[in-house]
Order: structure tokens, then sequence, then C-alpha cells
């Protein structure tokens, strides 16, 4: 069981950069695949960026290959770094968890965090 509480997120003007945090809670963390995704008032929650048990591996959108880092660190913590920001990165960016290796598939993650809003004025 792992349970994630994402902060970090703000109103910024485009091209600021901003890092959201993922807390996560839960005795077998460091085996998890962890991932970011967004999603914007009626649209579908779309992924953002993932990051392998091992850190190793590193997955992007194209929409911010080049602009957003994902990492993480033995404290339970994954980040997502984001430069450059611009006002369609506008949403809520929520933190997921999964038990198979990275992927893009929004039902690969069995867990979710409550997620944490980011807004970009242009």
């Amino acid at each position: 069981q792992v349970s994630l509480v994402e902060s970090g997120g703000g109103l910024v003007q485009a091209g600021d950069s901003l890092r959201l945090s993922c807390a996560a809670s839960g005795r077998t963390y460091s085996r998890y695949t962890m991932g970011w995704f967004r999603q914007t008032p009626g649209m579908e929650r779309e992924f953002v960026a993932a990051i392998s048990w091992s850190g190793g591996d590193t997955y992007y959108a194209d929409s911010v290959k080049g602009r957003f880092t994902i990492s993480k660190d033995s404290a339970k913590n994954t980040y997502l770094q984001m430069t450059n920001l611009k006002p369609e990165d506008t949403a809520t960016y929520y933190c997921a968890a999964s038990i198979s290796t990275p992927s893009t598939i929004r039902s690969r993650y069995g867990y979710w965090g409550q997620g944490t809003q980011v807004t970009v004025s242009s």
C-alpha cells in the first residue's frame, strides 16, 4: 500500500519554473514506478512523466520533453521540475505509483495522490 501527497503547485507566469513534490509512504516505495499526470476540467487525465523504480529510466510526454524533469530520492520523494512553463501547462497535477514497468497508461497506476494545482498566466 502506498499513500501519495503532492505539493508545490501555484500560480506562476509564462516562462517561470516550478518544482512539484510527491511524498510517499509505504514500505515498498523503492520498488514502484512513479509517474506524473495532469488534468484540466472536462479533459482526460494525461501522462506527463514517469520514472522507473531504480531511477535509471525516465519517460516524458512530447509536450513537456526538454522542459520537465522527473526525479526521485531515497527518502520516498518524487519530483517534477518544470521550466519554461506555458499557459497550456495549466492543470491539476497528480502523482501516481505503479507496480508495473513505466507506462504512459493511466490504468497501470494503482495509487494516486489528491493533486496540486498549477496555473500559468500569459
